[in-house]
């Protein structure tokens, strides 16, 4: 069998490792800010103990 040159499993689980353990790096405020740069479309709501349905 011929080696592989180059190992996009590899490099995609380095990438992911070294994201997660930055973003665990941050504070619960920064997380948000963070999220909120990043995905502008999704408001923040306050979930409910006992949501309206409409039957």
């Amino acid at each position: 069998m011929k080696a592989k040159k180059f190992d996009s499993v590899k490099m995609m689980r380095d990438i992911r490792e070294s994201v997660s353990k930055e973003f665990s790096k941050l504070s619960a405020k920064g997380k948000i800010n963070l999220l909120e740069k990043e995905f502008p479309e999704i408001k923040i709501s306050r979930r409910r103990k006992h949501p309206i349905t409409k039957d």
